[in-house]
């Protein structure tokens, strides 16, 4: 199932209180619970003036409700087409020749 970036403008979103955040967390929960199991809250990050989101979903409309349901922004909605780490630069050949 495809996972979205999901960029939320939020203004002195890095300021919130963690009472603010939790109550953020409860309602974004309340709402993925209605919307049953397609679709699910990997995690977030949360920094000056915006909370970036990683969502697993069948599409991006449904990542757009989500966020209509709850009352949170969601500026910006990217399908993640692959996701690359350190290990990424590693030869393909150097982990078949460990074996």
């Amino acid at each position: 199932m495809p996972k979205y970036l999901i960029e939320r403008e939020i203004p002195g979103a890095g300021d919130l209180s963690p009472e603010q955040l939790q109550a953020i967390s409860q309602t974004s929960c309340g709402v993925l619970q209605g919307m049953g199991p397609q679709i699910q809250w990997v995690q977030s990050y949360v920094t000056g003036d915006k909370i970036t989101c990683v969502y697993i979903a069948p599409n991006e409309e449904m990542v757009r409700e989500h966020a209509r349901q709850g009352g949170f922004p969601a500026n910006r909605v990217s399908e993640i087409r692959t996701i690359i780490d350190p290990t990424t630069a590693e030869p393909a050949h150097a982990a078949a020749a460990g074996s």
